[in-house]
């Protein structure tokens, strides 16, 4: 928490921040839009009192930072964006959760449910109704759209490159996300800011919180990759923490396609002895949770592993959460972290094997510094943070939890 605290200590050092700022937060993203909101101005009621009433800090303190827009549809089904406010001379921070699943709207006489592609259309109608005239367009699109379709095999379509094309040649000047699956997309337009973070920090401090006898270190824990993609963030996640590496890789039946990818036919592990270890799995994202599921029962299983948690920045739970009761009933897993970037079924709440990990702090952070144009290089690495948690605990220090309780409930 003190590594929180000096990085955003620096604003008060700053010279003025580029403009007013202001945030449009899309209907998809409203709860998290919401939680980041009362985040800045927290920051910002502490910062620069001695300019409260200089002119050139117009805009610098308010209660509510959002800029409302409403996004139509007619009876086709087409849409518009209509701004409430003017963002002339603004610094425009847009806030988009193209997996929120849970809106809808009429589209002759039926009930459509908005897709990631509707959400997508949205926010470049909202782009479009800026006209030119904010300051600067700041995209925070927390998953990355078309992620997986990142590379071109055969004769198909690249799509999150052009996704990215699009954004770049709509005048963004910034684009924020997260655990993106390839951020090479980024080499679409070096010339526009792409900022990808992690969250091991929050997976940790949630870990920390929801099972108090968790002791990290070589001896208790191993951190597992279920796969080889997500290799790089649990490699640095045990080296950060001390712990050492396995991985699982999948054997897929390529001469088939179900929904739209090849099935796993097994997984196999490659790594240490978990025997009456602690195991925590790391990845991107839970789709349908099959994947990640079959890994932790072979962690249970086969390896004999004494508990494992599951941390994802991701939980998209496409074919519900029955899956992941029968798997906890059966004792697959302990725990499920996940963070609150995208959209979550309200039932997932009531589930004891569920323990969120708010990332409204930390994006508010992100935005309140671009907007003062400070280099965020220092919080897109957590390594001082998690060592700062790790020596609390080694110390027996009970204000940390007292700390992160505070940062779970405060909004």
């Amino acid at each position: 928490m003190a590594t929180e605290h000096v990085l955003h200590d620096k604003l008060e050092q700053t010279s003025n921040p580029v403009a007013p700022l202001a945030l449009i937060v899309l209907p998809s993203a409203e709860k998290l839009g919401e939680k980041i909101n009362k985040w800045i101005h927290y920051f910002r009621i502490g910062d620069h009192n001695e300019h409260r009433d200089d002119p050139t800090y117009e805009g610098y303190y308010e209660q509510d930072y959002r800029l409302p827009v409403v996004l139509p549809r007619f009876s086709t089904g087409e849409g518009k964006a209509v701004l409430q406010d003017s963002t002339r001379g603004k610094d425009i921070y847009i806030l988009v959760d193209i997996t929120n699943y849970s809106i809808t709207y009429e589209m002759n006489g039926f009930t459509n449910h908005m897709s990631p592609d509707d959400h997508f259309q949205d926010l470049k109608r909202v782009i479009a109704a800026i006209n030119g005239k904010a300051h600067r367009i700041n995209v925070i699109m927390p998953f990355l759209y078309e992620g997986r379709q990142h590379k071109r095999s055969g004769r198909e379509s690249l799509d999150a490159a052009i996704m990215y094309k699009e954004l770049c040649d709509l005048g963004i000047k910034n684009f924020i996300t997260f655990d993106a699956h390839d951020p090479r997309i980024q080499n679409v337009n070096p010339l526009v800011d792409f900022n990808n973070f992690t969250s091991p920090y929050q997976f940790l401090k949630s870990l920390m919180r929801s099972v108090p006898n968790l002791i990290v270190d070589k001896e208790h824990v191993v951190v597992i990759s279920p796969d080889e993609g997500a290799l790089d963030r649990t490699v640095y996640f045990a080296n950060v923490i001390g712990a050492d590496t396995g991985m699982f890789y999948k054997r897929r039946d390529y001469s088939t396609i179900v929904n739209g990818k090849n099935p796993i036919v097994e997984h196999k592990f490659l790594g240490t002895d978990l025997d009456g270890k602690d195991a925590i799995i790391i990845d991107d994202m839970i789709s349908s949770g099959g994947s990640i599921l079959d890994t932790s029962r072979q962690l249970k299983e086969n390896m004999h592993a004494r508990r494992v948690f599951l941390c994802t920045t991701f939980g998209l739970f496409t074919d519900g959460l029955d899956v992941f009761d029968k798997a906890y009933e059966k004792g697959y897993f302990d725990k499920l972290v996940t963070t609150n970037l995208t959209y979550q079924p309200p039932e997932l709440a009531g589930r004891v094997w569920f323990e969120p990990a708010d990332m409204s702090k930390f994006t508010a952070m992100i935005i309140d510094f671009i907007n003062h144009d400070i280099g965020i290089s220092n919080m897109s690495t957590s390594t001082d943070k998690i060592h700062g948690i790790l020596e609390k605990i080694n110390r027996n220090e009970q204000s940390e939890f007292e700390q992160m309780q505070f940062d779970q409930t405060e909004f």
